[in-house]
């Protein structure tokens, strides 16, 4: 079942496109990594999606009562603040108990509650963000380059802990990333955005693609030479349009 459905979508800022006649779709319980080069858009995007960013044209249409968790890719929180991780999970409003602690348990930080925000590690913070997007059990988790500043193991565990989420709650993820060779073996499908739909298709599809090439070269072919992910849907392998113009995001 689609869950979002996005067709002929645009998004001018200032006066200059951002986003050009974009399509995408987003099903069930699958994983959809949306990558591309500084300035391509993908933030704005995702803020479309949400509806925090009005389009200048095209639809987007959602599945009726879609829960939507959605993770910022930073947020800055007064360090002078005192303020636990319990106590940001209850703002604006009070939620029970168990709901926050089984949001905490399923983000893999089920022993930070009691810890201030401002003392948290950087890849503690985004998990404590993780839990925030799930007390809501979404339907469709919507990610922005959640592991930016992390090292790599946090990278890679964060993602980890994604794809648990994904088999054990069923949420479909929708994520941007600029870690190609871990989003990539994580990911359903992959849409290589520049201010258009450059590619889309699987992995190994938008890998070999040319304009993907051009804009990244070949270096995560020694990552997908290990893919082992078993694909369970019926998307097609994917296309790749040649277009010349850039976008700012």
């Amino acid at each position: 079942m689609n869950l979002i459905t996005i067709r002929d979508l645009s998004v001018r800022l200032g006066g200059n496109p951002v986003l050009s006649h974009v399509d995408l779709s987003v099903d069930t319980a699958e994983i959809v990594t949306i990558v591309g080069p500084n300035g391509s858009g993908k933030s704005t995007l995702l803020r479309a999606i949400i509806g925090a960013q009005k389009p200048t044209g095209g639809q987007i249409t959602r599945a009726a009562g879609l829960r939507v968790g959605y993770v910022p890719q930073k947020l800055h929180i007064d360090p002078t603040l005192p303020i636990t991780v319990e106590r940001f999970l209850n703002l604006p409003h009070r939620v029970s108990r168990a709901t926050w602690r089984a949001a905490l348990d399923q983000a893999g930080a089920g022993d930070l509650a009691g810890r201030p925000m401002a003392g948290l590690s950087g890849g503690q913070f985004q998990r404590v963000l993780l839990a925030r997007a799930l007390m809501n059990d979404p339907q469709l988790l919507i990610l922005d380059e959640a592991t930016q500043g992390l090292d790599q193991p946090g990278s890679a565990a964060f993602y980890r802990q994604i794809e648990t989420l994904r088999r054990d709650l069923g949420c479909a993820v929708l994520m941007v990333s600029h870690e190609l060779h871990v989003v990539m073996a994580a990911s359903d499908r992959v849409i290589c955005l520049n201010g258009h739909v450059c590619c889309h298709g699987t992995p190994e599809h938008v890998a070999q693609a040319e304009e993907y090439r051009a804009l990244f070269g070949t270096g995560t072919q020694g990552a997908l030479a290990l893919y082992r992910h078993d694909h369970n849907h019926s998307h097609d392998h994917g296309t790749c349009e040649d277009h010349s113009h850039e976008a700012a995001e």
